[in-house]
């Protein structure tokens, strides 16, 4: 075995925030190149902008608050120490990489593009292919069976 393959994380291809700071600035300049707008008035996008934001910011911050409560790292470059079940791990396994996403919905309403509020689409594969497929093999290969019982009662994304 090689001495790389010994790490304790599940070796995502980058950092979540990361990914999704990529995708706003690429839809941001796609906006800003190509306006398509969503909405005759701004006043509609904006107020479904806000909602986006204020459900994902607080599901982030819950999350991360729980899994330091747990006593494990939030970083998915770092070992996992332990499942988290309680807060928003209840109803979902992924409830940061779901509130990336809602952050990008509100990046497209606020910006009333529709490009941008499209690329939701790309950041939703890249987490789910680039991070949380690979999560949940290392989450299995570490926790066996107490990560399987999770993977029956909570569901993937909501």
């Amino acid at each position: 075995m090689k001495p790389t393959d010994t790490k304790d994380h599940p070796g995502v291809i980058a950092f979540p925030p990361v990914v999704w700071l990529v995708g706003a600035v690429a839809s941001g300049l796609a906006h800003w190149m190509f306006p398509f707008r969503i909405t005759a008035t701004y006043r509609p996008s904006l107020f479904l902008g806000i909602a986006w934001a204020v459900t994902a910011l607080p599901l982030m911050i819950w999350a991360i608050l729980t899994m330091k409560k747990a006593g494990t790292n939030v970083h998915p470059g770092e070992p996992a120490l332990t499942i988290v079940r309680g807060g928003p791990y209840r109803f979902t396994r992924n409830p940061m990489y779901l509130a990336l996403l809602l952050l990008q919905l509100a990046l497209g309403f606020f910006l009333n593009d529709w490009i941008a509020l499209l690329f939701v689409i790309p950041l939703a594969l890249l987490l789910h292919y680039g991070v949380v497929l690979r999560e949940e093999k290392y989450l299995g290969a570490k926790f066996g069976e107490q990560y399987l019982a999770l993977k029956r009662e909570v569901r993937r994304w909501v």
